[in-house]
């Protein structure tokens, strides 16, 4: 999860006048324009935007939409993913589309990280620290149709936080850290190979979970390392937003990198609920992956490990 970081209402008059001076320069000759306010926050921010343009510029009359059909411009408080951005320029082109904080270009904003690294509060947002992140798993329900306020419901936002905070939890994983290797004392040259390691993971675009086993096998070189680990390190990876060849890409990857070995292979199995839940809707396929990389390019080892 991203680090809170409560936006002050200096630092926002600050950026509000910084556009008020956009605009202004923008319709220098015009005697009115029309803003429109994104609901929700875009609404205050277009407030506050029409006190200071007229500061700015005293011949200039701001209006206030109610509608962006024929608005000037289009504001927001925050550019996140891009997507209602893309909605409002697609539908309303001569509209121009301004924001207080837009994650995808905006540079440092505290202690040397960048607006990406934080999850951004408004003051007119609520500002309860055990709600801030429940806040979008509640707005879901409402997008759904269904009452957060029922009984069965109170406390699911809460619970859909934590739950996803441990489906995501891959993302705080130090492999370098996670690779205790130990010498070779032995000299073994053969393959290490741990077969049906179980995995659960969620697809980057729909959400869905899909879920599998990974057999991942190694030829050692200088070091091996203890056997649990090439479950973590799948479980690493697996535990964020992936593709299934990715996932499969990644783990050999990581292993050839960290370990060093004379070469690596993952085969992965996994069932998609985005196919078998929805869509064509049809149960119990696997899909089969798989990376290989040094020696296990070659046509014997290969051979070796997919018989195994």
């Amino acid at each position: 999860m991203s680090d809170k970081l409560i936006v002050g209402m200096d630092r926002v008059q600050g950026r509000v006048y910084d556009l008020a001076l956009t605009i202004a320069s923008r319709m220098r000759g015009h005697e009115r324009c029309g803003i429109y306010g994104v609901p929700r926050g875009g609404v205050t921010v277009a407030a506050l935007l029409a006190g200071a343009v007229e500061q700015v510029d005293s011949d200039l009359t701001v209006l206030l939409l109610e509608s962006p059909d024929n608005a000037d411009f289009i504001v927001d408080d925050l550019v996140d993913s891009g997507t209602t951005k893309q909605r409002y320029k697609s539908k309303f082109p001569n509209a121009t589309f301004l924001t207080l904080y837009n994650k995808q270009i905006e540079g440092q904003l505290c202690k040397g990280r960048a607006v990406a690294d934080y999850w951004l509060i408004f003051p007119w947002e609520e500002r309860d620290d055990t709600a801030t992140e429940d806040d979008i798993f509640l707005r879901l329900l409402q997008f759904i149709g269904e009452d957060p306020a029922r009984d069965g419901l109170k406390d699911t936002p809460k619970r859909m936080q934590k739950a996803w905070a441990a489906w995501t939890e891959g993302y705080n994983t130090d492999f370098k850290e996670l690779f205790t290797t130990f010498e070779n004392d032995n000299h073994y040259d053969q393959m290490v190979t741990v077969r049906n390691i179980p995995f659960y993971s969620h697809c980057e675009h729909h959400l869905a979970p899909f879920f599998g086993t990974a057999d991942i096998s190694y030829i050692p070189k200088g070091h091996v390392v203890g056997l649990s680990k090439l479950s973590r390190v799948l479980n690493g990876y697996a535990k964020r937003l992936q593709v299934q060849e990715r996932l499969t890409q990644q783990v050999a990857d990581c292993i050839m990198e960290h370990l060093e070995p004379v070469g690596a292979g993952v085969i992965v199995r996994a069932r998609h609920l985005c196919m078998e839940s929805r869509g064509i809707a049809q149960q119990g396929h696997h899909t089969v992956t798989t990376a290989l990389k040094g020696v296990y390019l070659e046509p014997e080892v290969r051979q070796e490990f997919l018989k195994v």
